[in-house]
């Protein structure tokens, strides 16, 4: 399989690793304010599961949650069932007009289900929030299959090294001259699971983290290699692959 062409819905089969994104229609902003993030992420917990969900019985403490776990969301009809996860979500990261997510299949056309029930469900919400109509996405989602080791272990560090796009634009052709302000930078951008993986709790219960950890090693590991992967990330390498 071409591993620059973006998979169709028959190639989407358990147990692979996909990188999936999506950006606004017109490369319009998705993410307005704190609520729109905060409502995305939040979907990306409730849609992960094979059962219907009830948006409306459960919702955001004041949607200043730091996670997602039980006791941070209200029950007002029925005791919360567990959920059965339709993928896991071994990494994510919100940008002002598009997003990323790095998903591990666990059962046959789980992404397909997962990423139906997450565009429509973001998108019903920002329609109505901002009182637009149309498409709020430019076109359907990419899910680009992870065939080979070295890309998988590049994926993570480029997702989550994403939001260096707001103050240093020529990150991405390898031009990272202070690491430093780079990784302060991205200890305070909540919108990704970066925080997480460096012990940070942000946002733990969306994300299924075991899988990545045990091939970096620890989370003390991932957090030394941050510099390291600053230095040496093949960029050009992996747009190429996620066809950016």
């Amino acid at each position: 399989m071409d591993s620059t062409k973006t998979v169709g819905r028959q190639d989407l089969i358990g147990g692979d690793v996909f990188h999936v994104l999506n950006r606004g229609v017109d490369q319009r902003d998705i993410f307005l304010d704190d609520k729109d993030h905060f409502r995305f992420i939040h979907n990306l917990f409730e849609f992960n599961n094979t059962e219907p969900v009830l948006n409306l019985g459960y919702f955001l403490k004041r949607g200043q949650s730091i996670d997602l776990r039980n006791q941070y969301i209200y029950k007002t009809t029925k005791p919360r069932q567990p959920r059965k996860l339709i993928v896991e979500i071994l990494a994510f990261c919100l940008m002002p007009n598009h997003f990323h997510l790095l998903l591990r299949q666990i059962q046959d056309g789980g992404i397909t289900m997962f990423m139906r029930k997450l565009g429509i469900g973001y998108a019903n919400y920002f329609n109505t929030k901002y009182e637009r109509k149309g498409t709020l996405f430019q076109s359907r989602y990419k899910a680009i299959p992870v065939l080979h080791d070295t890309h998988f272990i590049h994926l993570p560090y480029y997702i989550h090294f994403n939001p260096l796009d707001l103050i240093m634009q020529n990150w991405k052709e390898g031009n990272i001259t202070d690491c430093e302000k780079a990784i302060k930078f991205l200890e305070s951008y909540r919108w990704s699971s970066h925080l997480d993986y460096i012990g940070i709790k942000n946002f733990p219960s969306v994300t299924q983290r075991e899988f990545l950890l045990d091939i970096f090693g620890s989370v003390k590991d991932y957090k030394k290699t941050i510099e390291k992967w600053m230095k040496e990330l093949d960029v050009a390498y992996i747009r190429e692959l996620t066809l950016e």
